[in-house]
């Protein structure tokens, strides 16, 4: 599996300058939010743990942008100090990759693809690279692609009308070291210098999928993508057995023990009515989540034994009461950029695995931190606030799609 990719976010922008004169293409704000969040966190779905990004034209805005809201993401970046082109991006990238391999995406591009598929066929062929490519028809935006048999690189055709053909889709899976082996200029066209110069000499092949694709290179698109990445308003009159529940633990089903650990089952304590609450969710909801940072495991205060003895004596506690839970995740980690560490989504991803039929965009998650609300945006799901601990807490807030005093109040109004 790859878990390291790369952003190319340098670029200027030029055809979107009159929407957004001060911004890197890939800040461009979509309801509300940059761009860049929908990317990064779509990576981080298809297992990417580490980001290097690739940055130049108000490389500050993106890389502030960076520190105060991925501080828990593992990333670095590239500064180009001059203009390195596509190629020259790519390979001053890649000598911060740990791996063989590395998946390669435009800052200003989401392309949806089935990644496991793409990394069965890159190594399949051996491939130095592997690009993917997407359907289309009736375009003039965009060059052709054309393959051949064995999915190998044909040719390259120059932009104009097509009424339909395979377009590159700005995503690339590259051998690092076949990469930095090329005697390449420090500057210089991925497109033209590397694939279109060696494609005839190097094992470069096409993988072709359809998944969802946006590049807002141009006004049109820009505003396209507005509508198609917008998350409509939490209905809860619309909660059925198709959505999840994901439920943070100490502070929302229990008493939170301040600045420490609930260590053993005598220190457990449900809140009034929590498995009343869970009873009721039982009921409208397809699945119950429940999702735990637990670093007391990792600085090891208690055990990942004890940690189980208290979650199965909760989870019997539920049962008997009505209720249920359907999967138990933790995170024991102490670092804060593991990415199964709330607010990175790694917990979720990992419930997702287990469970195909979830579908974040039909999924809550109900904690009373703001980790925990910004973990469920990271997953692409709603978020409502639980504020037993901290009531304080600011609402309206863009993390926060309800507020509810506690998980029975918020059960109560499903």
């Amino acid at each position: 599996m790859i878990k390291e990719a790369i952003i190319l976010a340098g670029g200027f922008g030029t055809r979107l300058r009159e929407a957004l004169p001060d911004l890197p293409k890939s800040m461009a704000p979509v309801n509300g939010r940059p761009f860049l969040f929908y990317l990064i966190n779509y990576l981080r779905s298809q297992g990417i743990e580490k980001i290097i990004f690739s940055l130049g034209f108000k490389h500050e805005i993106i890389e502030t942008y960076l520190n105060v809201n991925f501080s828990s993401l593992d990333f670095e970046c590239v500064i180009e100090r001059e203009p390195l082109g596509t190629g020259g991006a790519i390979l001053a990238s890649c000598y911060k990759v740990s791996e063989r391999t590395v998946l390669v995406v435009n800052g200003d591009t989401i392309f949806k693809i089935d990644l496991q598929k793409a990394i069965t066929e890159h190594n399949k062929h051996q491939s130095d690279c592997t690009l993917l490519l997407k359907p289309m028809e009736n375009f003039d935006r965009y060059g052709v692609v054309e393959l051949n048999e064995d999915d190998s690189i044909k040719n390259f055709k120059e932009k104009q009308f097509y009424k339909s053909g395979l377009i590159n889709g700005g995503v690339y899976l590259l051998n690092t070291e076949q990469f930095l082996a090329e005697e390449m200029p420090a500057r210089f066209s991925f497109e033209k210098d590397y694939l279109e110069k060696y494609s005839d000499t190097r094992r470069i092949y096409g993988s072709v999928q359809n998944g969802y694709f946006i590049d807002i290179g141009i006004p049109e698109d820009y505003l396209r993508v507005q509508h198609e990445l917008k998350q409509p308003p939490l209905d809860l009159n619309k909660i059925d057995k198709g959505w999840t529940l994901f439920l943070d633990r100490d502070g929302v089903i229990n008493h939170e023990k301040k600045d420490d650990y609930i260590r053993n089952w005598q220190e457990f304590k449900f809140y009034d009515y929590a498995k009343d609450a869970i009873k009721i969710c039982s009921e409208k909801f397809g699945k119950i989540i429940v999702v735990s940072n637990q670093r007391g495991v990792g600085k090891e205060l208690m055990t990942e034994e004890a940690l189980a003895g208290i979650h199965r004596k909760m989870q019997a506690e539920i049962d008997s009461s009505g209720g249920r839970i359907d999967g138990i995740y933790y995170c024991t980690a102490t670092h804060p950029k593991n990415p199964c560490r709330k607010p990175n989504p790694g917990m979720a991803h990992q419930a997702k695995k287990d469970f195909p039929e979830i579908e974040p965009c039909r999924s809550i998650i109900a904690g009373n931190k703001p980790s925990d609300m910004l973990f469920g945006k990271n997953a692409g799901m709603y978020s409502v606030y639980i504020a037993s601990t901290h009531p304080q807490t600011a609402f309206p807030h863009p993390d926060i799609d309800l507020r509810f005093n506690s998980l029975i109040e918020f059960a109560k109004a499903l």
